[in-house]
């Protein structure tokens, strides 16, 4: 049976009274993956739904949770799909997409029908789903590592040596006012988004994934001088509200995906933070 839960959103007020458990029951998505379901976080934040896919044995259909009062998922929203396993199929009103690890697939408002299927049981997809509403009706296409808009930043020296991978962003496709892509950290450097800012503009949620085993990664969120944490593990999401921070640093290198909606689609909308100002 497939999952949906819906989540108010708080102000940075509340969040400062929130102890450890508070903190994770609204902002971390713990179970974005069950073998053979579709898992549906709603954020209110901008009405932002977060989750993922994982067909084993059989094919799994997107769902259309009450809560939305739509005739369809995709009636009044668009949504982006990257795959974070084995080889994966999703079908959009008949049109079938292959997505190998790390492609993604934007499908447009009007869809009606979107089903996910693996390609091989043994190695199963995970397709993890990002949703946002939208006011018009852009063209559904898949987006290879190879299409992307690229980016290198940070250094060794301040261990935040990464590459950006822009997948779903407006330099590359159409869209209403989803974004995603996918930030890769290299070898031996741990910190994301360091150093970190807010875009009151725009919120936004991380998937962190290939966090090796026994390993973790620790989510810094909140306004800049009063931020809080949440210890994540692999396959885990967490809702980053238009007015918090959202970074990171793992006990090992990682990838995260990172997925965003709101009043605008310019990548570089960032209030920045000084590392030194951070409290």
């Amino acid at each position: 049976m497939n999952k949906f839960e819906s989540r108010y959103a708080q102000s940075p007020k509340e969040v400062k009274q929130m102890d450890t458990a508070a903190l994770r029951e609204n902002f971390l998505i713990e179970n974005v993956f069950e073998p053979n379901r579709v898992n549906l976080t709603l954020s209110h934040f901008d009405r932002y739904i977060v989750g993922g896919a994982m067909p084993v044995d059989e094919k799994v259909d997107l769902p259309n949770p009450d809560a939305l009062k739509a005739n369809f998922f995709l009636e009044r929203r668009e949504i982006g799909i990257i795959n974070v396993g084995g080889k994966g199929i999703v079908t959009a009103d008949g049109e079938k997409f292959e997505l190998d690890y790390k492609e993604a697939l934007y499908i447009g408002r009007g869809i009606k029908a979107v089903s996910f299927e693996s390609a091989d049981k043994t190695q199963p997809a995970k397709l993890y789903i990002n949703s946002a509403p939208a006011h018009h009706a852009y063209p559904t296409k898949k987006v290879r590592q190879a299409d992307a808009e690229i980016v290198e930043l940070g250094t060794p020296e301040t261990a935040n040596h990464r590459v950006i991978n822009k997948l779903l962003v407006n330099s590359v496709l159409p869209t209403c006012q989803l974004q995603m892509g996918m930030t890769e950290l290299k070898s031996g450097s741990v910190w994301n988004t360091m150093p970190a800012h807010t875009h009151d503009r725009r919120m936004e949620a991380y998937f962190y994934f290939e966090v090796p085993q026994g390993q973790s990664v620790c989510h810094f969120m909140g306004q800049p001088q009063e931020t809080r944490h949440i210890w994540m593990q692999n396959d885990q999401a967490v809702i980053s509200p238009n007015w918090s921070i959202h970074s990171g640093a793992g006990t090992s290198n990682y990838t995260f995906i990172w997925g965003m909606a709101g009043e605008n689609l310019d990548y570089g909308d960032m209030d920045h933070c000084a590392i030194t100002e951070l409290k």
